[in-house]
């Protein structure tokens, strides 16, 4: 799920990558780009000078700019031994990493050859920060809280019977919890039952497409994993992130469809993906949608 140059994978077991899951996990869109062929002068040419930018918006310390059509566009430049220009967007915007050979006139026009996806990805940045800065859920009686694409609202019913009970119909999750009860107790109720209903739902979906991939897996487990939404080992064993209860049916058939594939297919080829599209046609959507949801929209037990 991420932008990341190739590497070899895990024989053994593939995952399907969260993008951003918390500040201490999160991963940053990657990119590489081919070094120029080192051509003689071009160590001399390093010291040209940068772009001066517009004059009424001083270049922030350590970065440079460069004009990319009517937009001018700062970046943080790291040095390094690696072959290719590497292109990353964090916390801090657009990062390039570039062979020392690599003139500066050459790193920017890579920029701009990239331009629509650097663009992007910025855009996608800003927007999971602004969600970051929305309210978080209040665990109180009226919360509401995301269950299978839909808000379901949080009922506290104060006595001293355990139990909760889910009113589909008027997507209402009522809580029975002592009077006294602090907060955690209800947030350790609540993930209780979404776990519960995870375990069932996943139990339903993955036979579905197991038989339509005519595959067959050796058991599944819920995860509780950081940086994966599902992973699959190529001896069927299939485990899915309980959090994915969250999200509404579609996206937990497109990550059941994935992990389920590569037991045909243990890479992300050409070929995976085909598969995956014959079982799941709308994985792109899919694919963009889980990338689109920031975590921190996501309850915090």
């Amino acid at each position: 799920m991420k932008l990341l140059r190739h590497t070899s994978p895990d024989p053994q077991q593939l995952a399907l990558q969260l993008d951003f899951f918390s500040s201490d996990f999160s991963s940053q869109p990657k990119i590489d780009h081919p070094a120029p062929k080192h051509t003689s002068g071009s160590l001399l040419q390093q010291s040209a000078s940068p772009a001066t930018g517009d004059a009424a918006t001083p270049i922030p310390p350590g970065k440079r700019r460069v004009h990319v059509g009517e937009h001018s566009l700062d970046y943080i430049l790291v040095r390094s031994k690696r072959r290719s220009i590497g292109f990353m967007i964090d916390d801090d915007g657009l990062r390039i990493t570039a062979p020392k050979w690599v003139t500066l006139t050459e790193i920017d026009n890579a920029i701009r050859e990239k331009q629509r996806w650097i663009f992007t990805k910025l855009t996608e940045r800003r927007e999971r920060s602004a969600r970051r800065l929305q309210p978080q859920m209040e665990w109180r009686d009226g919360g509401t809280l995301p269950y299978l694409g839909n808000d379901i609202t949080l009922r506290i019913l104060a006595t001293q019977a355990a139990g909760i009970l889910h009113d589909a119909e008027a997507r209402e999750l009522t809580v029975c919890l002592p009077g006294d009860a602090a907060e955690q107790q209800l947030k350790d109720r609540v993930q209780g039952w979404l776990q519960l209903e995870a375990k069932r739902i996943f139990a339903e979906r993955l036979p579905v497409y197991a038989e339509k991939l005519e595959v067959s897996y050796q058991s599944f487990a819920l995860s509780s994993a950081m940086t994966q939404w599902g992973s699959c080992t190529a001896d069927g064993k299939i485990r899915l992130n309980w959090r994915l209860v969250h999200f509404a049916l579609p996206l937990i058939d497109y990550v059941i469809a994935h992990e389920l594939s590569h037991l045909r297919e243990m890479n992300h080829s050409p070929r995976f993906w085909a598969t995956v599209q014959s079982v799941f046609p709308e994985f792109a959507a899919a694919k963009k949608a889980l990338r689109d949801h920031a975590p921190e929209t996501l309850p915090i037990f």
